[in-house]
């Protein structure tokens, strides 16, 4: 019984882990930390962001779990089996998984379980033949590093504005004040002179491709 609840209370985070929600909430994170703003936004509006986008992005891969497994096996004049129900509901969640990590080049994590789930046997050609258990870890890999490389692109225009104001306060022999005083302002003037949020939100978006 203990145990049962214990499974129910970790399946909503489980299955989270299979969304873009990883990808979204480290790069709005890595972003907030590039501008030097510790609690602002707060860490619930972030989170609130990250799901709603990826309810966004997830809906037509949710569609299709509730049109190809969901109906079919709650409908007593289809009767299908559990087994078929949950392979059905599964294959557009692979699907997605597969997607992103190929879009990121990053076959080699597949490759990195896979190797320790079968060390003698043949790696897989395609994703149909990767185990699930092999596709959710290497998909989560996958995700951080795609998640960190985009921030690094957010970082590097903040990082020059912090390095440019340390060398002006120094060359100007304002030793006592410190320049995070000067940069947070100019990044966040920045910020909203580049319309940040909507670049931020469009390159999280491009970033998933098309999903259907």
């Amino acid at each position: 019984m203990m145990l049962g609840l214990g499974v129910l209370s970790l399946a909503p985070a489980v299955l989270l882990m299979t969304t873009c929600y990883v990808r979204i909430i480290i790069v709005l994170s890595l972003l907030r930390q590039a501008i030097g703003l510790q609690s602002v936004p707060p860490s619930q509006v972030m989170t609130s962001v990250a799901l709603f986008m990826t309810l966004f992005v997830m809906t037509p891969i949710w569609t299709r779990v509730y049109d190809d497994a969901i109906v079919p096996y709650t409908d007593p004049e289809v009767a299908m089996p559990m087994e078929e129900a949950f392979e059905a509901g599964v294959a557009p969640i692979r699907g997605f998984m597969s997607q992103q990590i190929e879009n990121a080049g990053n076959h080699e994590d597949v490759n990195l379980f896979f190797g320790y789930l079968r060390p003698d046997g043949p790696f897989p050609e395609t994703f149909e033949e990767v185990p699930l258990r092999v596709l959710l870890p290497a998909y989560l890999i996958s995700e951080l590093k795609t998640a960190f490389l985009m921030g690094f692109q957010i970082y590097l225009p903040f990082l020059i504005v912090d390095l440019v104001v340390a060398s002006v306060t120094i060359s100007m022999g304002m030793m006592m004040l410190p320049p995070a005083v000067i940069a947070l302002p100019l990044k966040l003037l920045l910020f909203v002179l580049v319309d940040g949020w909507r670049l931020v939100v469009q390159m999280l978006m491009d970033s998933f491709g098309t999903i259907g």
